[in-house]
């Protein structure tokens, strides 16, 4: 389920060797190049199988009926995403993103323009996608160049409401779903899980790369902590032993916060169709897995990035097709 960078759909991905940037000239603000309904379905598959993810966003578990809509779904995700971090400077992300919200307001009022919206178009007809789920990713990734610092917890999973829950909603959505309100708070607490695992994981490349915080403020209690998680993610090492060990402690307390709402995937699956069930504790187990890295690291993702091996990917595909024999 969850994107990102700022969605847990496009969690921990590479870039492909063409960046999305580089098609502004073909499907930009200033030209847009038109693709068949066929052809713009082809284009987001291709790009859905052209990134890496800790698992792959259209594995075999996404049952066949939601494969092009989990494919226009994502693709719609990876251009905001790459809109917003590969941007030159804030200026040039935000005006991007806002074309990208007209071209949004185009398909949602039946003229899609763009190929990724003349495949998303389609699928929401057939399963009528709510139109401002997407709004809300939009509003997200703008955020994300607006603040860069978060104050409080509560601050932080307001951004993940709007960061991650979505995502969740629309895979409800794709797969026809009528949920009830228990099983969206399930869906939103596991969204969340994951983009609050994520951060944890890439705490370092965040402050490194895109000089965003988001260990909220409220639950530090380290003299000077930015500064020192600044300059400890620079050289690489722990000079400052005393900041490290608070920072283990810190990051123990925030693992430890957020596994429960991964654990909420049991009470989701209990009311979801048995189809789903791989592929949505795949997604789960996949953020567990992430928490329990860090904590095998001692919680030092100031240091660096803990990652899921080979094996133990594959490890959690066997227990992920053992989801659907349960079923």
């Amino acid at each position: 389920m969850p994107a990102r960078e700022s969605c847990p759909m496009i969690a921990c991905g590479s870039k492909m060797d063409t960046k999305i940037i580089d098609m502004l000239e073909r499907w930009g603000p200033e030209r847009c190049e038109s693709l068949s309904r066929d052809q713009a379905a082809g284009y987001c598959q291709k790009l859905t199988l052209g990134h890496y993810e800790n698992f792959s966003v259209l594995s075999k578990f996404v049952p066949e009926r939601m494969r092009d809509g989990v494919c226009a779904v994502y693709a719609f995700c990876r251009w905001a995403d790459d809109l917003s971090d590969e941007s030159c400077d804030t200026a040039t992300a935000l005006s991007r993103l806002e074309w990208w919200r007209s071209e949004l307001e185009l398909c949602l009022k039946g003229s899609p323009r763009h190929p990724v919206f003349v495949a998303l178009a389609d699928v929401c007809e057939r399963h009528a996608l709510d139109g401002d789920l997407f709004l809300a990713l939009i509003d997200a990734f703008v955020q994300d160049q607006h603040q860069s610092r978060y104050d409080t917890w509560e601050d932080l999973i307001g951004y993940c409401r709007g960061s991650a829950d979505p995502v969740g909603r629309l895979v409800l959505q794709l797969a026809d779903v009528q949920p009830s309100l228990a099983t969206l708070e399930d869906s939103d607490a596991v969204c969340t899980g994951l983009q609050l695992a994520n951060h944890w994981q890439d705490v370092r490349r965040d402050i490194l790369e895109r000089d965003r915080i988001y260990i909220p403020r409220d639950v530090v209690n380290v003299d000077n902590f930015e500064s020192r998680l600044v300059s400890t993610a620079k050289v690489g090492h722990a000079p400052d032993r005393e900041f490290l060990v608070n920072y283990r402690d810190l990051m123990a307390g925030l693992v430890s916060r957020t596994r429960p709402l991964l654990g909420r995937i049991h009470s989701l699956l209990e009311a979801v169709p048995p189809d789903l069930h791989p592929m949505l504790w795949l997604f789960a187990a996949g953020g567990s897995t992430t928490l329990n890295l860090i904590e095998r690291s001692d919680h030092e993702t100031i240091l660096y990035r803990p990652s899921i091996s080979k094996p133990r990917k594959l490890l959690l595909l066997w227990q992920a097709s053992r989801q659907g024999r349960v079923a």
